[in-house]
C-alpha cells in the first residue's frame, strides 16, 4: 500500500514547476502500477500548448474557470469545476486559464521521475 500527501510531495523531485504550471507528482512509473497520479495548478492568465504522443491523459477540473482548446479538431470547451476531458487520441491542446485552475491528472502509462 502506498499512502501519500501533497506535503510531502511539495518541494520535492516529485514536483515540477514551470512558468504556467506546477505538477505535484502523487504516483509515478517507480510505483510500478501502470499509471500516474498528479496535482496540476495553472496560473491564472495563461495560454499553455500541450501535447502527449506517448500518453493517455485524463483531467479532472476541481478548481477554477477557462478554456480547453482542441488544436486537432479547432473547437474550444468551457472549463469549471465538474469538467472532466479525455485526450484519448493524443489531440495538441491549449489550457486558457482565466482564474487558476487546479486539476487531478491521470497519465497512462506512467509518467517517469524527472519528466516534465
Amino acid at each position: 500500500m502506498i499512502v501519500r500527501t501533497i506535503e510531502e510531495i511539495t518541494g520535492t523531485d516529485r514536483q515540477v514547476d514551470t512558468d504556467n504550471w506546477i505538477s505535484k507528482r502523487i504516483v509515478l512509473s517507480d510505483d510500478e502500477v501502470g499509471f500516474s497520479y498528479h496535482e496540476t495548478t495553472v496560473a491564472a492568465g495563461t495560454e499553455t500548448p500541450l501535447h502527449y504522443p506517448d500518453y493517455i491523459e485524463a483531467v479532472w477540473l476541481i478548481e477554477g474557470h477557462g478554456a480547453l482548446l482542441d488544436r486537432d479538431n479547432d473547437v474550444t470547451h468551457p472549463l469549471a469545476p465538474g469538467t472532466m476531458y479525455l485526450l484519448d487520441k493524443h489531440e495538441r491542446h491549449t489550457i486558457i486559464a482565466d482564474t487558476q485552475l487546479r486539476m487531478y491528472c491521470v497519465f497512462a502509462p506512467a509518467v517517469p521521475p524527472g519528466s516534465d
